[in-house]
C-alpha cells in the first residue's frame, strides 16, 4: 500500500513532519545514550538528518517521504528569518562606556572574521577551483560561507535564491557545506579547548569530566528546569502559544506575497525570507509603538524560531543529493578544506591578536557560530566558561543588530549579483567590508600581537 498518493495535499505534509519527527525523537535518544554523541555535544537534529540521509529516500528508501521533501527548508528558513524580525533589537543595557576596547575589539574580530568566509572562498574557486572543473558557477566560493557561517539556514536560503537563477545544485551543496561546517565545529571546538586548557591559555575551564550530565545528554533533571516563557495573552481568549504562532505566520506568509508581487511588477527576484524579515520587522515597530509589544515573550518566540531550525536541519541534511555532491567531489572538496583551514586560522592567530581579554572564551564561541550554529558556539562557551565571567553574550547581543543587517544584506543579494554576472562588483564590497574591520582594529590600536596567548584571568 502506498503511504503517499500521486499528488501532494495536506495529509502527505502531515506525515512528512511526522517521520521527521520521529527522526528527531530517535536523535535525542541516541544522543542522550551514546557516550560518542554526548562526548562530542552532537544535536539531536544533525543526528536525526543523517539517519534520515541513510534510510530516506536519498539513501535506501526504508522511510518514505513525499515528492516535497526537499523543499520544506526553503520554506523553514522565511519562520526562521521571521521569528528573528519579531523579536527585533531588544539588546543589552550593559555599561558600554568603560567597555568600548572590549566590545569594539571583539567586533573588529567579528566582523573581520565573517568577511574572510565570504571573499577568501570565493577568489579561491574563481581563479583556481574553476581551472580544476569547468563551468563552476561564479558564486560556488560563496557555499563556504553559506555553510559555515551562515549554518543550514543560510545555506537553504542562498541555495533558492542561486535556484531560481538556474543553479540548482546550490542547495545541496551549500546543505553539505553546512553539515560539514557543524562537524569542525563540533570536533574542531573540542579539539581547541582540550589544547587550549593543556597550555594553560584558558580562564575559567573547568576538567571536561566534571560538565553538567544536561550538557551531555541534552536532558534537564526536574530541579534545573526553567520556565520556556510566559504567558501574554489568556488562554480564555487565545492560547499563548497560537497567539506567539500566529504573529510568525502571518509575516511570513505576508513576506511570500510581497516577494511574488515584486517579482512581477518589477522583475526582482527578493528571495522570501527576506520579505518575511522585513514584514516582521514592521510588525515588531508597530507592536512596539502601539505599545502591544509587552504581550510578545521574545523568549517564545525565540524558541519557536529555534524549533523550526531544528526541522530546518534535519530536512536539510535528509535531502542532500548525493549524486550533485559526487559531481563536484573535487572542487568542493578543496573547497570545504579551505574553509577548515580559514577557521582554525581564525581562531589560532586572528583571536589572540585581536582580543585582548579572555581570547579563548570569545574566540571559541566565534568559532563555534563560525562552524554553522550558534548553539554550538555557546555549548563551546559553556565548557570554557560555565559562568558566564567572560561577558561574551553580553556583547554578542549589543552587536546583534549589525550582524543582522549585515546578514540580510548579503544573504539577500549576493547569490543575486553573482548570477547575474557582477562577481566584481560583490567582491570588492566584501573584501572592502572585511579590510575595514582590520583596519578599525589597527587604528583604534585594538591588535595585540605581543602579548602572550598565555594570559588568563584578565577579566575577573
Amino acid at each position: 500500500m502506498a503511504i503517499f498518493g500521486e499528488s501532494f495535499d495536506v495529509y502527505s505534509f502531515l506525515l512528512d513532519f511526522a517521520f521527521a519527527s520521529g527522526f528527531i525523537l530517535l536523535g535525542q535518544l541516541l544522543r542522550s545514550k551514546l557516550k560518542f554523541f554526548q562526548y562530542y555535544f552532537v544535536p539531536a537534529s544533525l543526528i536525526a538528518g543523517f539517519l534520515g540521509l541513510a534510510i530516506g529516500p536519498r539513501g535506501i528508501g526504508w522511510v518514505p517521504f513525499s515528492g516535497q521533501f526537499g523543499s520544506y527548508s526553503g520554506m523553514l528558513i522565511v519562520l526562521v528569518f521571521v521569528s528573528i524580525g519579531i523579536r527585533g533589537f531588544e539588546i543589552s543595557k550593559g555599561g558600554i562606556k568603560g567597555d568600548v576596547e572590549r566590545i569594539g575589539s571583539y567586533c573588529c574580530f567579528k566582523e573581520l572574521a565573517y568577511g574572510l568566509q565570504y571573499t577568501l572562498p570565493l577568489l579561491l574557486a574563481f581563479f583556481l577551483l574553476s581551472k580544476l572543473q569547468s563551468g563552476l558557477h561564479p558564486g560556488f566560493g560563496m557555499l563556504l560561507g553559506a555553510g559555515f557561517v551562515g549554518g543550514h539556514g543560510t545555506a537553504a536560503a542562498i541555495g533558492k535564491t542561486f535556484a531560481s537563477y538556474g543553479w540548482t545544485d546550490a542547495t545541496d551543496l551549500g546543505m553539505t557545506s553546512a553539515t560539514i561546517g557543524i562537524l569542525t565545529g563540533i570536533f574542531g571546538g573540542i579539539a581547541l579547548l582540550k589544547w587550549a586548557a593543556k597550555n594553560k591559555m584558558t580562564s575559567y575551564i573547568k576538567d571536561f569530566n566534571e560538565l553538567p550530565g544536561e550538557l551531555r545528554t541534552g536532558l534537564i533533571p526536574e530541579e534545573k528546569r526553567e520556565t520556556m516563557g510566559k504567558e501574554t495573552v489568556s488562554s480564555i481568549s487565545l492560547d499563548p502559544l497560537g497567539w506567539h504562532l500566529a504573529l510568525l505566520l502571518l509575516p511570513a506568509g505576508l513576506g511570500r506575497i510581497l516577494a511574488q508581487i515584486v517579482d512581477s511588477q518589477f522583475h526582482l527576484n527578493i528571495p522570501t525570507f527576506s520579505m518575511g524579515f522585513l514584514v516582521a520587522l514592521l510588525f515588531y515597530f508597530i507592536l512596539k509603538s502601539v505599545g502591544a509589544y509587552k504581550y510578545v515573550d521574545r523568549h517564545v518566540v525565540g524558541r519557536l524560531g529555534s524549533c523550526f531550525t531544528d526541522y530546518l536541519v534535519f530536512f536539510g541534511v535528509a535531502s542532500i543529493k548525493l549524486p550533485v555532491i559526487l559531481k563536484y567531489w573535487q572542487p568542493f572538496s578543496l573547497l570545504m578544506l579551505a574553509g577548515i583551514a580559514i577557521v582554525f586560522f581564525t581562531y589560532l592567530y586572528l583571536a589572540p591578536r585581536m582580543m585582548k581579554d579572555n581570547w579563548v572564551e570569545r574566540g571559541i564561541f566565534c568559532f563555534g557560530y563560525l562552524t554553522g550554529v550558534f548553539a554550538i558556539g555557546f555549548t563551546l562557551l559553556r565548557i570554557a566558561d560555565p559562568d558566564m565571567k567572560s561577558k561574551t553574550l553580553e556583547d554578542t547581543a549589543l552587536l546583534g543588530p549589525l550582524n543582522t543587517w549585515t546578514d540580510v544584506f548579503n544573504i539577500s543579494f549576493g547569490p543575486i549579483l553573482l548570477s547575474t554576472g557582477r562577481f566584481g562588483m560583490y567582491i570588492g564590497l566584501m573584501s572592502a567590508y572585511a579590510i575595514t574591520w582590520f583596519v578599525i582594529s589597527r587604528v583604534m590600536k585594538w591588535w595585540y600581537p605581543n602579548l602572550p596567548k598565555a594570559r588568563p584571568g584578565l577579566i575577573e
